[in-house]
């Protein structure tokens, strides 16, 4: 059966090489391991590093779930040095990570301006990030991930700047990086060669392997960066497929340990759910990460603050 409806002709698109584009971000944002950082701190940093520490001892479930910017932040050596440490050993993140990860790795710069390139339609459109959409047709084709298949690609690349690459350090340390891919939300989705097939099977492989993730968060920690959609959205239902299947095996799994990082300030306990009258009570990290799945003997904890003094300052607390 055939539609109804046209489709827009991707052949007819202009795509221009990323030297032509204006970078908002280069190399001077990223900071070394040692570099002076934001001041910040928070009494519940000790604690958090505590519940790491305890999860790496055991081998439960570490895991970061970030928002693009925690990338865009500079923090990039400091994710990379936990997983260098064992601390942390699996990374969600959505689309947009991936494709800072790759443009930083391969031409040590990234992000554009919506505002200059959304008036003349060149937003998005260039064509070293489109071969990301080639990546993930051979992913799909191998039964990989789309976040496995990037981090492979990118450490065997040979870009100049590959030491900034999480997604690179992951695969090298075979730490799982999942990419949750919402179609139209990321610039790859503008290119001709995008295929949609390949995309949902790549990225539903992802939520696949993060659901098997969750699996060992008995014990375990869910550190959440900046994402105020997919982080707890793609949390809730992994959680619950691993629930599902524990109760029938008579294992549990609710003593487990969450930590919110944003911006968005909680008023009150952040312990309690806000009633529905109240704005705050659609930001889901809080009702789904801080309350409603660590209900049952969990502990959560919530930290606002910028990322670029956050997260230096979380390593800060894990080494110290």
């Amino acid at each position: 059966m055939n539609s109804r409806y046209q489709v827009f002709d991707r052949s007819r698109l202009i795509v221009k090489p990323l030297a032509e584009r204006a970078h908002d971000l280069d190399l001077q944002r990223w900071l070394s391991l040692d570099e002076e950082t934001p001041p910040f701190s928070h009494p519940d940093l000790p604690r958090i590093a505590d519940a790491l520490h305890a999860a790496q001892d055991s081998g439960a479930a570490r895991i970061l779930i970030m928002g693009a910017h925690l990338l865009r932040a500079g923090v990039n050596r400091h994710i990379i040095d936990l997983m260098d440490r064992g601390l942390i050993d699996h990374i969600a993140m959505n689309g947009a990570g991936v494709i800072h990860d790759y443009e930083l790795a391969r031409i040590g710069a990234t992000t554009e301006s919506v505002a200059r390139y959304i008036r003349s339609g060149e937003f998005g459109l260039w064509r070293e990030t489109g071969e990301l959409n080639d990546w993930i047709i051979e992913a799909a084709s191998l039964d990989l991930g789309l976040g496995e298949n990037a981090g492979r690609r990118l450490l065997q690349s040979g870009f100049p700047h590959i030491d900034l690459s999480v997604l690179a350090a992951a695969y090298r340390h075979g730490v799982p990086v999942t990419s949750h891919v919402g179609i139209g939300y990321d610039i790859l989705h503008e290119h001709p060669n995008c295929d949609g097939a390949s995309l949902g099977e790549a990225s539903y492989r992802d939520f696949l392997i993060f659901a098997n993730t969750v699996q060992r968060l008995e014990g375990g920690v869910v550190l959440s960066f900046g994402s105020a959609i997919m982080a707890p959205e793609v949390y809730l239902k992994a959680l619950a497929m691993a629930r599902n299947v524990a109760h029938q095996h008579g294992r549990q799994i609710r003593d487990f340990t969450t930590a919110v990082f944003d911006l968005v300030p909680i008023h009150g306990d952040i312990h309690k759910e806000l009633p529905k009258t109240d704005p705050g009570y659609y930001f889901r990290p809080h009702k789904t990460m801080l309350v409603r799945t660590v209900a049952e003997g969990g502990q959560s904890f919530y930290c606002c603050g910028d990322h670029r003094a956050t997260f230096p300052a979380l390593r800060r607390a894990l080494i110290a």
